[in-house]
């Protein structure tokens, strides 16, 4: 019995002797961090995102102000429920005015976020990718008013898909990602003294910056020994796009899934 409990006991912390860089926003990545260090990481941060304000607060304040007007809501982070509610809350709209639209979260995250203040979400996707929201929702949207909150900055899939199948869309920045001041000092001492095994990226956002802000790190081979983790397929896609490989992918996009594919992937390396 003895033997057998060591034995789970090592399995659950697979990731013991392994520095994992988390690269989320701090505010979001509480509980990254407490999946990772239960796994016997030693995790360092280095936030390379940090949520701020939209550029300009006009458009989100005249579209929470006459939001009864939309037939459906669709939100696609966390962040921009909690952008939204703050703005309502400034604006000292109720919530009940939002219960005559239909809502669409992009997972179960966002999902969460809104039915904590009461709310009913219609539609939640399998899978949490723009894609996925597109064909959930692309048979029951002609004719329909769409309100879309998300970053200032994002892929034009939904927008673009909705309206070709009939919808009037609209779309708002509810909040714009920024690098945090300090960023890019904090990540080239890191990669310069002693790279992490696994360096792990939460959205597009955190790679692009990743590759701004890494500099000649990227490319001069210190970082060949270090596996670069993906919350998902747009976030591979995105390392691509910067001729580098998601070595790790997780199966369920979000941090439990890309805690549980580290914690793989360091398995498969003790093999």
């Amino acid at each position: 019995m003895a033997r057998a409990r060591l034995k789970k006991l090592e399995r659950s912390r697979a990731l013991r002797g392994k520095t994992v860089l988390v690269t989320r926003a701090r505010k979001q990545a509480k509980e990254f961090l407490r999946l990772l260090q239960a796994k016997g990481a030693k995790v360092v941060e280095v936030p390379l995102i940090e949520i701020g304000p939209p550029p300009s607060q006009k458009k989100i304040k005249s579209a929470l102000l006459h939001i009864a007007n939309f037939d459906w809501l669709i939100l696609t982070s966390v962040n921009g429920v909690e952008a939204m509610f703050e703005g309502m809350r400034k604006l000292r709209i109720p919530v009940s005015r939002l219960r005559g639209l239909r809502m669409a979260a992009i997972g179960p995250a966002t999902r969460a976020a809104i039915e904590k203040k009461g709310l009913r979400v219609t539609v939640t996707p399998k899978e949490y990718v723009a894609e996925a929201v597109v064909k959930a929702l692309r048979a029951r949207i002609r004719d329909q008013r769409v309100l879309l909150l998300r970053a200032a900055v994002a892929r034009d899939v939904i927008p673009r898909e909705l309206r070709k199948a009939g919808a009037d869309v609209t779309v708002v920045a509810a909040y714009e990602t920024k690098v945090p001041a300090g960023a890019q000092k904090r990540l080239r001492a890191l990669l310069g003294k002693q790279p992490p095994e696994v360096i792990t990226f939460t959205s597009s956002s955190t790679v692009h910056n990743f590759a701004r802000l890494a500099g000649t790190h990227l490319y001069s081979g210190a970082l060949d020994g270090t596996a670069f983790a993906s919350i998902g397929p747009v976030t591979s896609d995105t390392l691509r796009e910067h001729g580098l490989h998601a070595e790790i992918e997780a199966r369920e996009y979000n941090v439990a899934g890309l805690a549980r594919a580290v914690e793989s992937w360091a398995r498969k390396k003790k093999s």
